[in-house]
């Protein structure tokens, strides 16, 4: 079998990518045509190919994605065409400030998750916020959207703006969609 990828993964994140009784981790094998194997001492996932190596690319991307926070219902979704997984770096705008990069992951999430669930809603894409990173998954249309949406809070824009922005181009969005529909 060939390696398709290996993740270091948060330990609290282990047993969800096992599941109830195997039940995630079997999924993925499944769904992804591959072998998982989990070095429980290390938190390290290894997952290997079977045949197709687009689908392995695939499980791997979900593995990443449980291990970045996200559940295993929202990282299933990376099994759909166009669905696509990005992670962003907050270390990149702290200069190594701990304290700041707990301000920056209060900016994304907002007051109750407000300000995460206005920019889920309005690009149709799923964030999660986890340890210095910020992940998300969605279309290839909506998680640029999102993407910029998050960099202009990692910047510091207000988020007024950032609002502004997203429903300016709810309408552009729902366009690009349709557009590539066809």
């Amino acid at each position: 079998m060939i390696e398709a990828g290996s993740i270091k993964v948060p330990e609290n994140r282990v047993a969800v990518i096992i599941g109830k009784n195997g039940s995630v981790r079997n999924q993925i094998e499944q769904m992804g045509d591959v072998k998982i194997f989990i070095d429980s001492e290390n938190n390290t996932v290894t997952v290997y190919q079977k045949k197709d190596p687009l689908k392995a690319l695939l499980a791997f991307n979900v593995v990443q994605a449980i291990a970045r926070g996200f559940n295993p219902e929202k990282a299933m979704i990376l099994f759909e065409e166009n669905m696509q997984f990005i992670v962003i770096s907050i270390k990149e705008f702290t200069n190594g400030n701990t304290k700041r990069a707990t301000e920056l992951k209060g900016r994304i999430i907002g007051r109750e998750g407000r300000t995460r669930d206005i920019i889920e809603t309005l690009t149709g894409t799923y964030i999660s916020v986890m340890g210095n990173t910020v992940s998300i998954i969605g279309d290839y249309i909506s998680i640029q959207y999102s993407r910029e949406a998050i960099n202009m809070l990692l910047q510091g824009r207000k988020h007024k703006t950032v609002y502004s922005y997203l429903e300016k181009n709810a309408g552009e969005l729902k366009f690009r969609k349709m557009e590539e529909s066809f």
